[in-house]
């Protein structure tokens, strides 16, 4: 009687596998009997294609997901900066004249220094954006820099600017 228990509870328990064993069981029979051994023969090269091409359509969608996810993970942090405003600023009369800067390059630094782009610089002096480059040019030139965060820089310790 327990033997008869213990027999029915371990079907119960893996029914699913029974079934799906018996399942294989059967279509395994079928394909002997259909004589898959012929199909495959006859039917080889484009099976060995089918194979390969499942391959690399595997290859290709791991290799694509492997190249699209994000490698870096960018972190923002916004860290505020206190500049302490330099009152006493006096402008150095005889750099500006050693170094040959016009008024209007100076006013145009001035502005540099605000921030402003060329377009910005054209329209506060009221001249065209071809003078403001040439200006700047200019002061690239006589300030021996190469950009307008070096120009800036350099006019501030020869206290061009404040």
């Amino acid at each position: 009687m327990k033997f008869i228990m213990t027999t029915r509870n371990l079907f119960s328990k893996h029914k699913s596998t029974l079934l799906y064993g018996l399942g294989l069981a059967v279509l395994l029979f079928l394909l002997r009997w259909f004589e898959l051994r012929f199909v495959i023969f006859d039917h080889a090269f484009e099976i060995y294609i089918g194979v390969i091409a499942i391959i690399f359509t595997g290859l290709g969608i791991w290799l694509a997901l492997k190249l699209t996810k994000p490698k870096i993970e960018r972190v923002v942090v916004e860290k505020e900066i206190y500049i302490e405003k330099n009152n006493d600023f006096v402008f150095n009369d005889t750099e500006m004249l050693r170094l040959g800067i016009s008024k209007r390059e100076l006013e145009v630094l001035q502005l540099m220094a605000e921030g402003l782009s060329n377009g910005e610089i054209a329209g506060r002096l009221f001249v065209s954006l071809s003078t403001i480059k040439t200006h700047a040019a200019n002061l690239f030139i006589k300030l021996d820099a190469s950009r307008r965060t070096q120009a800036i820089e350099k006019a501030k310790r020869l206290m061009l600017i404040p």
